[in-house]
């Protein structure tokens, strides 16, 4: 996949993710990689940057394999930002969609069918 519509998408895909379950970051990874290839190097600066934006609430938690990991806790500013990104990227499909699909541009331009 295109490494720019790639970036385009993770911020909702990271407030998504969190939204179902409280994560570190390596979980993230991980979830996310389920269906988009992504890399640690991606996930941390998003992290970093909803953190730093207010979407988030970060807290430690002892692990029994190492040191205590920060999780990610979506605030009620954070799951905002995400039904808005989430109807933005509704939209967005659907426009595209139009504009790919010549059947569905026949429809649409035709209302009379």
């Amino acid at each position: 996949m295109n490494t720019q519509l790639k970036k385009g998408v993770l911020e909702l895909c990271v407030l998504a993710t969190v939204s179902f379950k409280e994560s570190y970051g390596y979980e993230l990874v991980t979830e996310i990689s389920k269906n988009i290839e992504i890399s640690d190097g991606t996930i941390y600066p998003i992290l970093r940057r909803l953190t730093k934006e207010g979407y988030f609430e970060t807290y430690l938690k002892e692990s029994k394999e190492g040191p205590p990991r920060k999780y990610y806790k979506l605030t009620e500013e954070g799951y905002n930002k995400k039904e808005q990104l989430k109807k933005e990227w509704k939209e967005f499909v659907i426009n595209v969609n139009n504009v790919i699909d010549k059947e569905g541009i026949l429809q649409i331009e035709s209302p009379d069918d």
